[in-house]
């Protein structure tokens, strides 16, 4: 599993009802089968992606994420989780209102635009970030809504969203005494629980 999926196993119930976003080729969903006995369903849009998750045995559908969940019903899940999406969705507080009316709680992870990498390239060397974090250049990066840790956390309050954890490391999985204490500036990855009341 990648370094901002490695706590979800830990806060998925066993036996859980979960709905992964963007599942990519369900590695993420397969490792959960596997150790916490989950029903898991994957939305992806990448057809090549979904034959190898059926390949696999999993169960996917295609879905383009843009278009919301309407198509689930409220608390039709016990989780849904998001890893690595969040940035690339046009309207992502739309989104995250309706992962938690599909689902009891959402687990969320994106890359920290506010590290301390990605300030020095922008303000002393004045161009956009590339790196192990954010890879690509402005012009081709599936990235549309780059955030930092505070302005997730501002829109959770807004959207009137619990956070029930946070989990902070490196690109390496590492976590830090700094990245705890300012986690905005020394986090290059986070993951978020959420809930909400219904």
């Amino acid at each position: 599993m990648s370094v901002d999926t490695g706590r979800i196993p830990e806060w998925i119930p066993q036996g859980a009802r979960v709905l992964d976003l963007g599942c990519g080729e369900g590695h993420l969903l397969a490792e959960l089968q596997t150790t916490r006995a989950i029903q898991g369903l994957g939305l992806e849009l990448d057809p090549e992606k979904i034959a190898t998750c059926l390949r696999r045995g999993l169960n996917v559908v295609q879905q383009d994420l843009n278009q919301g969940l309407s198509n689930f019903k409220a608390n039709q899940f016990d989780t849904i989780i998001m890893t690595q999406t969040l940035q690339a969705i046009r309207r992502p507080d739309t989104l995250l209102d309706d992962m938690l009316r599909v689902g009891r709680e959402a687990i969320v992870t994106f890359p920290n635009f506010a590290h301390v990498k990605n300030r020095i390239q922008l303000g002393i060397f004045g161009h956009m970030p590339v790196n192990p974090q954010l890879p690509n250049p402005w012009y081709d990066t599936p990235n549309i809504h780059l955030s930092t840790f505070d302005d997730f956390e501002a829109l959770c309050d807004q959207l009137k969203i619990q956070i029930l954890n946070r989990d902070t490391s490196n690109l390496s999985g590492q976590r830090s005494w700094l990245g705890t204490v300012w986690p905005n500036l020394f986090g290059e990855v986070a993951v978020y629980r959420l809930t909400k009341e219904h």
